[in-house]
């Protein structure tokens, strides 16, 4: 069967071995492995640490944790409630149903809407749908966020991320275009300093020392490349991403990362983190990413589902 469905998890499964494992806790994204080109055994592409919690007990550390309605803390008045990153990866979806299942790919789509523990933090009305699309060498994650007033009525205004925590050996990554590109540091000592607009001056930015910087507006297309590896992240509608790996600096004082986790992953994150998108009633705005295994001399395969 291409999709099963067991202890709160979806496995989709391709033909051609490729496959997918979706906690409904967070709507995370835990597991997937495909095949390059030059290897044609499917490979894990995702980080999960060996100290994530997977009980619901806390948001997975690792895999692809959706971030909405808020990027880090919260800095608009309607999210003055919410924990950093917000409350979707922290709440059980609904697995609604299967959007596709042929040759090319299979595909389902997650719910979340309102409940008790998220109109307690925030008062927004919401409608929430998560479709992620595996193929032969791709994954695709669409966010659909709709404001399910009428027309007229309150806006929603959000931010949205795919925390995508892309399994690589961190000292050899590069990751570009960036180039030119205007960032902010949030590893800089004060919170004037982190507010300080920068520009990429590197050709390919390195995560060999702690690295935490938001690129804005930065072009929605990225090759994730490192000696014999690689993965294309190509997005529509988020127009920034975040780079983001700990090292020791900082990795260390992360509870529930393991050992030496820092060395085996790059967080590549696109979203819209620098300012809010606003939703006006009756309106959906749909965040997609699609990340391509570019191993060896793979390079960019097929067009995006």
């Amino acid at each position: 069967m291409p999709i099963e469905q067991s202890q709160g998890k979806v496995v989709l499964k391709h033909p051609k071995g490729a496959s997918a494992e979706i906690l409904l806790y967070g709507a995370t994204v835990l597991s997937w492995k495909a095949a390059s080109a030059t290897d044609v055994m499917p490979k894990e592409r995702l980080f999960v640490s060996g100290k994530a919690a997977l009980d619901g007990s806390k948001p997975v550390r690792g895999g692809i944790p959706v971030v909405f309605p808020c990027f880090g803390a919260p800095s608009h008045p309607d999210h003055s409630k919410l924990p950093q990153h917000g409350f979707a990866r922290s709440e059980t979806w609904s697995f609604s149903d299967v959007v596709l299942d042929n040759e090319a790919g299979v595909s389902v789509r997650l719910t979340l809407l309102p409940n008790d523990s998220i109109q307690a933090r925030f008062g927004k009305p919401f409608e929430l749908a998560y479709v992620v699309t595996l193929s032969e060498h791709q994954l695709s994650t669409d966010l659909h966020v709709k404001n399910p007033g009428t027309p007229g009525s309150a806006t929603l205004e959000f931010q949205a991320l795919f925390h995508n925590y892309i399994r690589a050996t961190a000292n050899d990554v590069l990751v570009t275009p960036l180039q030119g590109v205007t960032y902010y540091d949030k590893t800089e000592a004060t919170d004037e300093l982190k507010a300080q607009p920068k520009t990429e001056t590197r050709s390919g930015v390195d995560v060999k020392t702690f690295t935490d910087s938001v690129y804005e507006n930065a072009g929605g297309k990225y090759q994730v490349a490192w000696p014999g590896g690689g993965v294309q992240v190509k997005t529509r509608n988020l127009k920034d991403v975040v780079i983001w790996n700990p090292q020791a600096e900082a990795g260390s004082k992360i509870g529930d990362m393991e050992g030496g986790g820092w060395e085996k992953y790059v967080c590549v994150e696109p979203g819209y983190v620098r300012g809010f998108v606003v939703l006006a009633g009756g309106e959906t705005w749909v965040g997609q990413q699609v990340l391509t295994v570019t191993d060896g001399s793979l390079g960019a395969i097929a067009p995006g589902l």
